[in-house]
């Protein structure tokens, strides 16, 4: 967690600076993710890969995750960033995770190191989204 101190922190600022952390060794694509909650706190999360590509964690995920160990469990804000052509999306399991403790207006950024950005919403990046509502019986 990034502690704001009155201080609106820039999520921008906070993902670039999250990202040169990231454990990247078998792809070097390094990325990471900054979220703003509910109470104005800013969370951090990069990628951790493992040689088992399978058990790495998203950078989306690793900042939910310090978000709920934190105690919260409400997102308002979404930026992502990495070294690519273009605004990285997150992947399909990270939009899931994001709709689970972010309604669909949430505002996402997704950019790339050398500036480019592109605003979007968890709604617009996982339309028709599974959630509680699918497990409620009749």
């Amino acid at each position: 967690m990034i502690k704001n101190r009155g201080i609106a922190m820039s999520l921008k600022l906070a993902a670039t600076a999250v990202r040169e952390n990231a454990h990247a060794p078998y792809s070097n694509f390094k990325v990471g993710a900054a979220i703003r909650s509910a109470s104005g706190e800013t969370y951090v999360g990069c990628n951790v890969e493992n040689v088992a590509y399978p058990e790495g964690t998203c950078a989306e995920a690793g900042a939910i995750a310090a978000m709920v160990a934190a105690g919260e469990t409400k997102l308002t804000e979404v930026y992502v960033i990495a070294d690519c052509p273009s605004p990285i999306p997150p992947c399909g399991g990270c939009r899931q995770k994001l709709a689970e403790f972010g309604a669909g207006n949430v505002a996402v950024t997704l950019g790339t190191t050398d500036g480019q950005e592109r605003a979007t919403t968890i709604g617009d990046l996982l339309p028709g989204k599974f959630d509680a509502g699918h497990m409620e019986r009749s």
